[in-house]
């Protein structure tokens, strides 16, 4: 399975000339499951939508209050059927649901039921409690739709933009390298997992980013559950997308295929994307 992650800066800078080239990156990741992050719904279009009808994909956004799609949100593009789906606003630094958001699909895969959720928090230099505020309601909120985690149940896939490295607080509680949001529940970061060299996601070397003050950091993930049964959900290959030419976004995307083997399966295939390779 094929799980891409890529935040479209909605309609910043030259928005409406980035679009070809965010549909062309996109049809050459040739993703399962796509997770959008900065996605627009306006007077220009449902990006999201179009999207998804360029694929032939399955599309769950940011909803609001209303029920309306959210102007600035996330969205999850699935091949597979969804079968369900559900929007969550997280918090602002005022204790208030805000703009962010976080998006669940239970997808039908090829091994069953399984939920993906995507999430992108707060972008602030100095707002690591926040986010860590945001993360733990995700959490919270992936147990009540999910159930705990087993080692008999499939993985949840957990991707979005986080605007944190991977050495913050708020992603060592989620990967168990200090104390997790939940006991008995973290995730395994794919990049660190299987991934080369940094892997950032944002880069002055980027069309997009080169007056930016920030330095160049890896914010942009794919997670998978655990525990989980083995080896079902473990990444096999981590790459990074949308970085040539002209560029759709000013995030790269990141790009992970997943082990869909039986549990307790030891064989190694070669995944479909290595065989067209």
């Amino acid at each position: 399975m094929r799980v891409v992650t890529w935040n479209l800066w909605w309609r910043f800078g030259p928005w409406e000339s980035r679009q070809p080239a965010i549909h062309a990156s996109l049809e050459s990741f040739d993703a399962d499951v796509v997770m959008c992050q900065e996605v627009f719904c306006d007077a220009n279009g449902d990006q999201a939508q179009i999207l998804g009808d360029l694929f032939g994909f399955d599309v769950a956004a940011s909803q609001r209050s209303d029920g309306s799609r959210s102007p600035f949100g996330n969205a999850i593009l699935s091949r597979y059927p969804m079968l369900e789906s559900h929007s969550m606003a997280l918090i602002n630094i005022d204790g208030v649901p805000g703009h962010r958001s976080a998006v669940a699909a239970k997808v039908e895969g090829p091994l069953g039921p399984q939920w993906m959720v995507t999430t992108h928090l707060d972008w602030r230099y100095d707002g690591s409690l926040l986010r860590q505020q945001q993360l733990e309601s995700v959490i919270d909120w992936i147990l009540e739709l999910s159930g705990e985690p087993s080692e008999d149940s499939l993985p949840v896939v957990l991707g979005g933009d986080f605007n944190a490295v991977p050495e913050s607080d708020e992603i060592r509680r989620l990967t168990g390298l200090s104390a997790p949001y939940r006991p008995g529940i973290v995730f395994t970061d794919s990049w660190a997992a299987v991934g080369d060299g940094p892997g950032h996601t944002w880069t002055r070397e980027n069309q997009h980013s080169g007056d930016a003050q920030w330095p160049r950091r890896r914010l942009d993930y794919v997670f998978v559950s655990w525990p989980r049964p083995k080896p079902t959900g473990n990444a096999r290959r981590a790459i990074l997308g949308g970085t040539e030419g002209e560029m759709g976004s000013d995030h790269a995307a990141v790009i992970v295929d997943l082990d869909l083997r039986e549990p307790g399966a030891h064989e190694l295939p070669a995944t479909t994307h290595e065989k067209g390779a």
